[in-house]
């Protein structure tokens, strides 16, 4: 990461739990989806979630009139430069229109439960992307180009814009349908509020953790 750039423009750099490769949270809609290893709704394996998971999304999407397909094999990213940028590679199970990237996902397990949370891009701008991620000494504008070749967004395939909100609701109707389930809109106990803000000041606002990885209590 530029973190001089990064610093300028008033962008907070977050270490993510599941690790993996640099997200920039900008013109994306992020959604995470936490349930049981043994839920019979997800198949057993980070591979077989990822398929249902990114299905989910893939559907939500055609509700929008976009065709995304799920990402055979993973593939390296053509430069060297950006290979710590999440979008610049899909892994297998991704979302991909076109060939190129659209949704950027991760996923850890622990204690019988999975998290998986990802990015959905609404639009893209390479070069604030390119300028984020680094300091390169290759060619600026053929590190934008093979850029622009790899990644997507939502704006890119429609003619209408459209609203997180109405984008939320369109995602939410592609998991109950490829699921076969009724999602229920809940809130947060008072005790996970209280987790979150303690986690949210002693560990995610923490260079500590986002800096060094250092484990907080």
């Amino acid at each position: 990461m530029n973190l001089e750039f990064c610093r300028d423009k008033n962008i907070h750099i977050v270490r993510r739990l599941t690790g993996g490769k640099a997200v920039l949270h900008e013109k994306d809609l992020t959604y995470s989806v936490v349930a049981r290893e043994k839920n019979p709704l997800f198949p057993p394996g980070l591979l077989g979630t990822y398929r249902v998971i990114n299905g989910c999304i893939a559907l939500g999407l055609a509700k929008l009139g976009i065709n995304a397909d799920l990402a055979q094999k993973s593939r390296s990213a053509e430069s060297l430069y950006l290979q710590a940028f999440c979008f610049s590679t899909p892994s297998q199970y991704e979302l991909l229109v076109n060939g190129r990237k659209i949704c950027g996902s991760a996923q850890m397990r622990s204690k019988g439960v999975f998290l998986q949370h990802g990015s959905l891009l609404m639009d893209f701008d390479p070069q604030h992307i390119y300028s984020a991620m680094g300091k390169s000494t290759g060619d600026i504008t053929k590190e934008i180009s093979n850029l622009e070749k790899q990644v997507t967004s939502i704006y890119k395939h429609i003619d209408q814009k459209i609203n997180y909100t109405e984008l939320c609701q369109l995602l939410a109707s592609g998991f109950e349908e490829y699921l076969g389930i009724r999602l229920v809109r809940g809130r947060l106990t008072r005790e996970e509020g209280t987790l979150k803000e303690h986690l949210l000041k002693y560990k995610y606002m923490s260079s500590n953790w986002n800096m060094e990885g250092k484990a907080v209590e």
